[in-house]
């Protein structure tokens, strides 16, 4: 969905006839669907799967760590812990325990690469079918100087809501958010949406705009109602012709985006948007 054009990657492109995990069709959902996200993404990922500690990792990851770490991405227990996964070991242990954390500001040094520097280190937890957490998924972004740290500056953290009623699209949108140094909760279905902004502020609502039961727009348009100060980014697969008499600012991003669109869209709402016309 965010890398339309970009060669893409997944656990099929890799040979694992020498590592643990065996041949990828064997592999669980779960593991499948993390790890297809890890390697087509930009950012320094690891998947952690299993307490034993299998390690795979993107290329991302490789390139910011040096060449001690090859080019094979991963499924083996590491002999000596990653760095993120070492300078995380609290924030590791709550994501194995269901919670999505992050270790913020924490330097990380790779022996032989230059790569290192401060990083925020975030893990979210990867269920599998039963529902327990099966692996943890760390991604890694710099951290933000003091001075972008406020909401006022351009780039500093939000609190954004995530509607979408695919589930997958949901987890990758709130992934990359996080990864970006936002806070993001999804939710799948618009009265779940009203529930949590009832309940909570949210600086920006991104939602799809077709929705189960209820339009994204009229979604959006109760929750300014609500909220006059809420952000609010469309995504949306038929472009702006549902959009056309929206009558609050708002931003849209044609499906399917890439990383680079849905960071500029959330530089712009840092700031207030000037009213449409």
């Amino acid at each position: 969905m965010l890398f339309p054009g970009r060669s893409a990657q997944s656990s099929s492109s890799f040979d694992w006839s020498t590592s643990r995990l065996g041949d990828p069709q064997q592999w669980p959902p779960a593991l499948r669907l993390a790890a297809d996200f890890m390697f087509n993404t930009p950012l320094p990922l690891l998947l952690v799967w299993g307490r034993d500690m299998t390690v795979l990792f993107n290329d991302a990851y490789g390139a910011l760590a040096g060449p001690a770490y090859g080019r094979v991405p991963g499924g083996n227990v590491p002999p000596v812990m990653p760095p993120p996964l070492a300078v995380g070991g609290t924030e590791l242990e709550r994501a194995w325990d269901g919670e999505a954390t992050c270790a913020a500001d924490r330097d990380l040094a790779f022996a032989g690469s230059v790569g290192g520097g401060r990083y925020d280190v975030h893990f979210t937890p990867v269920r599998a079918d039963d529902g327990n957490v099966a692996g943890v998924l760390c991604a890694l972004a710099p951290a933000p100087a003091p001075a972008e740290t406020d909401l006022d500056e351009a780039g500093g953290p939000m609190r954004i809501l995530v509607v979408e009623d695919n589930v997958d699209s949901q987890y990758l949108v709130c992934e990359m958010l996080r990864a970006f140094g936002h806070e993001a909760d999804g939710v799948g279905h618009p009265h779940d949406a009203l529930a949590r902004l009832a309940a909570g502020r949210y600086d920006v609502l991104f939602t799809d705009v077709s929705l189960p039961g209820m339009s994204g727009v009229e979604l959006a348009r109760q929750a300014v109602a609500q909220a006059p100060d809420m952000r609010v980014i469309f995504a949306s697969g038929y472009g702006d012709t549902l959009l056309r008499h929206v009558e609050f600012p708002y931003l849209s991003l044609q499906k399917p985006y890439e990383l680079d669109q849905l960071q500029q869209a959330l530089d712009k709402v840092a700031h207030p948007l000037p009213a449409r016309t």
